[in-house]
């Protein structure tokens, strides 16, 4: 029986072909019953056992399958954790080529599944039916639309799938009016079009910067969304501290993600961004100089490194041809040459033709497939109207949103993980997305309708569904190409490579100075929109994994802001303000641009804002689904006129309003000391000893200065034998981007406990990524002034306002979990003995013994225990995901679920580590460095998060242990932790640009 049927049609057949409830029960398992019984919001109230075991699933072991995320905004290559057919869990698959990292929303979109307001049947004009009827009634209206010669239209996201594109081929051979519009939230196409006119092709190039030394980005967030496959782990390989190490230097308005880990960080206005930009090419092209002293500096940077150089832009269509011109003339070996991004799509131009033959009438049926227009579209109330004006109109939505309301049909699609299907994100390299869950809903694919509604005969195309056509077309146009023989094979890996090469001579390409001169810029502010790394374009906005993940730059959680500088504010009267509970109060304004007006609008003051400019994110503002309108309520999209990110003659006024920030990190500097976030220059890294850059702190007793290691009241524990845990974590290559996060919350059901507890500090999170801004004022420099050193160490709070973040800090990310201390103070407190420690390293919690007390909370110097002030699960009061039956299908079965008044943080994973270890011990072996992982370790793209066995002298771990860079996080009180941190290294080469 085929994975792909649904429910209904499953229940049916079994009807009419009077299966016993064994066979029922031997197809079904529990785990499907569990869901189904959860989809009709009944309590699972007894078990459903196996009669017959499936050969694939052993009851209480994870089963794995290889798939590919693909939501029309992201993609990766994952790997699916099911237990007893239920999906828990998503890792990175690592085998694959390409995509082969997971994000904070593709740890998060696993929650997606099991979202209760997902549609659950099909409607006609508001009203529930069948999708017998439902065919029949959009077969009928297509043949008439046909017979009037009007335009039918599919309306898509990017959606990179040859298959799907093959069966619209053969849908438009049935039906000949039909076209393919490509339509994405977040518009790709400026990019797309650059590549075109420069190489032929439309597509995104790929880079490797493993060999680059220095990387300029002008106001490209390639950290962030920029780019579609993530580069954080090449870049993290480039920042390994050494002769050659990668200068980053980033040019922007807003505080990125990228522009947080730069070197040098220059914040200017967009306008000013493309000017020197154009600039610079001027000064590196033979044929015409600059006069500009900041570009022909930058330039001769350039110049000195060779082709070890990468330019980079975002913004309009010029500056990306500009950035790659000057890397075509500067031969810049970054391009990985043949090889080109097919997964975004966007086609402005195309929609903008849409657009038109929909104003003139002409389009007689739209299908708007895995995209929301009327919520993203910034001229959403005209485009509504239209849509209700054609003959027939359809929408295949996993959810009702803004657009669901304006079509007479609404065919529910289901989830990727309920799916069949494939992708091409970079041509040869083709992946499979496979269903690892039988759909829970009467849903139904997209392509199984447009099979159907084809009307084909079976004689002429025997596909029953979209599975086989899918795995014909595989076996037909794909396999026969690759390396494996068998489309199961395929699956079981989850990707093929195929000989599929794009020759492009880039270096050959004649360049051209004919590029506009900047005019001078309109009244008002400059404004960047961009995407937070949690949202993104808002797909996930009904995610509550997602809305309450910190901002890695602003640590806010559940809102939308503008960002503005610390001088404009200043000036307009703005103001942000820590208030008694311990939160954070500002001021809101009202924003104008054109004709539009979007009120009370908060404001963030950002450190590193460039003056003239303003920040606004994208993705919010939805005024559909529960968890979304919980969030920041700002619909940014209304002022993304023409696609364009950057937008100028922004005006803002001051409202009366007061906005509640929801912030979980209100101290944003160390207060200028380094025993937190340790950090150094690279020129001292390699030319100083270790004692000048990372020094170990000495305790004063009165026989004069020792380490901490010789004050102590505890006996040493023999930790020689066995297994000794330690996690360590490199600065240099962590790049805030909280992938960590998310997958430490999905793996240990850390409950999502909503805006107003966040505000009061009771965040749940087992680990944060706490941020600190540098200061221009440190000790030194202090004391120069006649301040104490001394005085300013006891009593950080009172000189805190000396050492403010100044108006372009750098910046440091530092990830904090439990430090699993060998002479942890939380021990020592426990009137129960609840926390002990554990012959592993690790810190322990029985919870059942806990009684509340938080005495190791008061007493632990790395506050990272949580306490459970409710209880999150089955609790109205927190309507999330674990308040419905539904929703806790989620849950992982290994770590079990807090209750109300007890203490709960970070384990290491102790259920990895003891599968890992009784999974060696069964097979008679001794466990491999690489099984030992926690739930942020296999999540990091850039393996910034370390996880291992120090007794084990060849583990990377003990590796890193070894380094010089080594240091414990606050090591003078003598906690002696089993985490360590790696110095960061900054390579500002003097910054001889300023």
């Amino acid at each position: 029986m085929d994975i792909s049927y649904d429910f209904k049609n499953f229940f049916t057949s079994e009807i009419e072909y009077k299966t016993s409830r064994r066979s029922f029960l031997k197809c079904m398992g529990f785990g499907t019953v569990a869901v189904a019984l959860a989809a009709c919001k009944g309590p699972v109230i007894k078990s459903i056992p196996y009669i017959f075991k499936p050969e694939s699933i052993t009851i209480g072991e994870p089963t794995y399958y290889a798939s590919t995320m693909l939501d029309g905004f992201d993609l990766s290559c994952v790997l699916v954790k099911t237990r007893e057919g239920r999906p828990i869990k998503l890792e990175p698959n690592k085998t694959a080529k390409i995509f082969n990292k997971t994000s904070a929303r593709v740890q998060a979109s696993l929650l997606s599944l099991y979202d209760e307001e997902r549609l659950k049947n099909p409607y006609i004009r508001g009203k529930r039916t069948s999708w017998k009827v439902l065919d029949n009634y959009v077969v009928e209206a297509l043949k008439n639309i046909s017979r009037k010669g009007k335009q039918i239209v599919i309306l898509s996201s990017s959606y990179p799938s040859p298959s799907t594109k093959n069966l619209i081929t053969d849908f438009s051979k049935i039906y000949t009016n039909t076209s393919l519009v490509i339509y994405d939230a977040i518009s790709y196409s400026k990019a797309l079009d650059a590549s075109k006119d420069f190489w032929g092709i439309r597509a995104l190039p790929r880079y490797e910067l493993s060999k680059i030394e220095l990387i300029v980005s002008f106001e490209a967030d390639f950290l962030g969304d920029w780019s579609p496959e993530n580069l954080g782990f090449s870049y993290a390989r480039s920042r390994s501290p050494r002769i050659g190490m990668l200068r980053h230097i980033q040019i922007e308005s807003n505080m990125s993600l990228s522009g947080a880990n730069a070197d040098l960080r220059i914040p200017v206005k967009p306008s000013e961004a493309k000017r020197i930009l154009a600039e610079l090419y001027k000064a590196i092209s033979d044929s015409e100089g600059s006069k500009d002293i900041f570009a022909q500096r930058l330039a001769k940077e350039i110049l000195s490194k060779g082709p070890n150089v990468l330019i980079l832009a975002d913004g309009d269509k010029e500056s990306y041809a500009l950035s790659l011109l000057i890397n075509q003339k500067i031969k810049s070996n970054a391009l990985i040459k043949n090889s080109f991004i097919l997964s975004k799509e966007s086609n402005d131009e195309g929609f903008k033709n849409f657009l038109y033959s929909l104003k003139r009438g002409i389009i007689g049926a739209l299908m708007i497939f895995n995209t929301n227009p009327l919520y993203s579209f910034s001229e959403s109330e005209w485009l509504r109207k239209a849509i209700q004006k054609i003959d027939l109109s359809i929408y295949f939505s996993e959810k009702e949103d803004e657009t669901s309301d304006a079509v007479q049909v609404l065919a529910p699609i289901p989830h990727w993980l309920e799916s069949w299907g494939d992708a091409n994100p970079v041509n040869g390299i083709y992946t499979l997305i496979q269903p690892t869950i039988r759909k829970i809903f009467n849903t139904r694919q997209f392509q199984d309708s447009l099979l159907i509604w084809k009307n084909i005969k079976e004689k002429v195309l025997p596909f029953r569904n979209y599975y086989d056509y899918l795995r014909k077309f595989w076996e037909k146009k794909i396999l026969p190409k690759s390396t494996l023989d068998s489309f199961n094979r395929a699956l079981f890996k989850g990707w093929v490579e195929i000989p599929e090469y794009i020759s492009i001579n880039w270096n050959t390409r004649t360049t051209s100075n004919n590029f506009r001169t900047e005019k001078k810029g309109k009244k008002g502010f400059e404004i960047k929109l961009y995407t937070k790394i949690g949202i993104g374009d808002g797909t996930q906005g009904n995610n509550p994994l997602l809305q309450e993940f910190p901002d890695p730059i602003t640590r806010t959680t559940w809102d939308n802001y503008m960002t503005i500088s610390s001088h404009d504010a200043k000036k307009l009267g703005i103001k942000n303000w820590n208030v008694g509970d311990g939160s954070v109060h500002g001021h809101m304004v009202n924003l104008h641009m054109g004709s539009v007006k979007i009120e009370n609008v908060p404001v963030y003051i950002q450190p590193g804002q460039a003056k003239g400019s303003l920040g606004l994110a994208l993705g919010y503002g939805k005024i559909k689904g529960k968890i979304a309108q919980k969030g920041g309520r700002i619909n940014a999209y209304r002022i993304y006129k023409n696609f364009n990110i950057l937008q100028a003659g922004i005006k803002i006024e001051k409202s009366k309003g007061i906005h509640d920030f929801s912030c979980i990190q209100l101290q944003n500097t160390s207060v200028g000391r380094n025993s937190i976030a340790s950090e150094t220059d690279l020129e001292i890294f390699l030319n100083q000893p270790k004692e000048n850059w990372n020094k170990k702190e000495k305790i004063y007793i009165y026989n004069g200065n020792i380490t901490p290691e010789g004050v102590t009241i505890w006996s040493e524990q023999d930790s020689s034998q066995g297994h000794h845990f330690n996690i360590s974590v490199d600065l240099n290559s962590c790049i805030g981007c909280g992938a960590c996060v998310i997958s430490c919350n999905v793996e240990n059901n850390v409950p999502v406990v909503g805006k107003e507890e966040i505000r009061k500090s009771r965040d749940m999170h087992w680990l944060r990524i706490d941020r600190y801004y540098s200061t221009k004022e440190n000790f030194e420099s202090l004391s120069k002034k006649g301040f104490s050193e001394k005085n300013i160490s006891s009593e950080p709070r009172m000189y805190s306002n000396l050492l403010k973040p100044d108006k372009n800090p750098s910046v440091i990310f530092q990830p904090v979990m439990c430090q699993h201390c060998n002479n942890a103070p939380c021990e020592t407190v426990c009137p129960v003995a609840a926390t002990s420690h554990g012959i592993q390293g690790q810190n322990m919690m029985a919870y059942n013994r806990c009684i509340g007390t938080r005495y190791c909370a008061n007493n632990c110097p790395y506050k990272v225990r949580r306490f459970n002030w409710f209880n999150y699960a089955e609790n109205e009061k927190f309507d999330f995901h674990m308040n419905n039956d539904f929703g806790r299908m989620v849950l992982n079965p290994e770590v079990v679920i807090r209750s109300r008044g007890v203490m709960e943080k970070c384990s290491m994973c102790v259920q990895i580590t003891q599968t890992s270890i009784l999974k060696a011990k069964k097979e008679g072996r001794k466990v491999k460095d690489e099984e030992f992982q926690t739930a942020c370790s296999k999540a990091c793209p850039t393996n910034a998060i370390r996880f291992g066995d120090i007794n084990d002298k060849e583990s990377e771990v003990f590796k890193e242990l070894e380094n010089k860079r080594s240091y414990q996080l606050l090591d003078f009180i003598g906690t002696k932790p089993n985490v360590f941190y790696q110095v960061k290294i900054r390579n500002k080469n003097n910054d001889v640009l300023l």
